[in-house]
């Protein structure tokens, strides 16, 4: 696996494409936020599995840019939801031109994903379709979850996890099984690789919430805190009502059932909390967790050797990231 030449030419790829047609406005914030470049994930994962069943991953690069134009879309509208000011380092695009552009330019950014199906033969067509339709009201499901969360007081962790499966992992799932289908895989190990992208997202997004708080500001490219000033109830959160002393626990759900005047104080006070109840050991404990449960799923897919030994190295390079 050649993550290199797997970036390179998706990058090319991307570039090649005209996101600079008329009307300007709808356009521009469309090319804007492809370019701020991102981990590119999801697009490489589909092309690593299609190298993997067929040996020609560059007949997977419109599939790879689907999913990576409807990720960005999901992005923009997120952004619109919590009210980022930053993506990638950058201003985000309602930050950047504004709210309504923002939406209107994100509804564009779905439908052009649908359009690079169009690249593949009927069958081939009608699989990605129905997996993308799936994937994508599963993303909406997720989000709508997170919402919701904010607003309840009684969210268990099983339901965050549901939660984090349906608003990231199902894509990471996703774009492993499109470049599956692009290759032809049969269904049963196309499923495998599904399952080995819906672990290894899981791990991904708790790896993203301890980022959000105790990541780099200078290389996490979003605001560190974010998460703890818009009161989500992510895992750390959760697990921290769960094993505290009252004191702590009634600190936190004060913290974020109140209006702060000041986010940097209420970011320090709820990291502090966070570490004097090991929530990042907590954290790392569920992540190796999933990421094992991940690599179960190589166990029954029929390629080489190297080729499991490289989507290990891929899920633990991942697992250690600090962006």
């Amino acid at each position: 696996m050649d993550l290199l030449s797997y970036q390179s030419d998706f990058i090319s790829y991307l570039e090649s494409q005209k996101f600079t047609r008329e009307p300007k406005n709808l356009y521009e914030p469309i090319g804007y936020i492809l370019q701020l470049g991102g981990k590119r994930i999801r697009p490489i994962l589909t092309l690593i599995a299609a190298d993997i069943f067929s040996g020609d991953y560059k007949e997977a690069l419109p599939a790879a840019l689907a999913v990576e134009v409807f990720h960005n879309f999901t992005l923009v509208h997120d952004d619109i939801m919590d009210d980022a000011p930053l993506r990638r380092g950058n201003k985000t695009v309602h930050e950047k031109w504004n709210i309504n552009t923002g939406i209107l330019s994100g509804d564009a950014m779905l439908i052009l994903a649908y359009q690079y199906f169009e690249n593949y033969e009927p069958i081939v067509f009608q699989k990605l379709a129905q997996l993308f339709s799936k994937t994508a009201l599963e993303v909406c499901d997720g989000q709508q979850l997170d919402v919701d969360f904010e607003t309840r007081n009684d969210v268990t962790i099983d339901e965050y996890i549901k939660m984090i499966t349906l608003k990231t992992s199902v894509l990471v799932a996703a774009a492993l099984k499109m470049g599956a289908i692009v290759a032809k895989a049969n269904e049963e190990q196309a499923q495998h690789l599904y399952n080995y992208g819906l672990n290894l997202g899981i791990a991904f997004q708790l790896q993203d919430d301890y980022l959000d708080t105790f990541g780099d500001p200078e290389s996490f490219g979003k605001q560190v805190g974010g998460d703890i000033i818009e009161n989500k109830k992510t895992f750390l959160y959760l697990k921290a009502l769960e094993v505290s002393n009252t004191t702590d626990k009634e600190s936190l759900q004060a913290l974020y059932n109140g209006k702060q005047k000041n986010n940097s104080d209420k970011v320090a006070t709820v990291s502090r909390i966070f570490k004097s109840n090991n929530i990042p050991q907590e954290t790392f404990k569920l992540i190796e967790y999933y990421t094992n449960k991940s690599f179960e799923s190589l166990n029954h897919l029929q390629i080489s050797k190297q080729q499991k030994e490289g989507l290990r190295a891929f899920g633990e390079n991942l697992m250690s990231r600090k962006v």
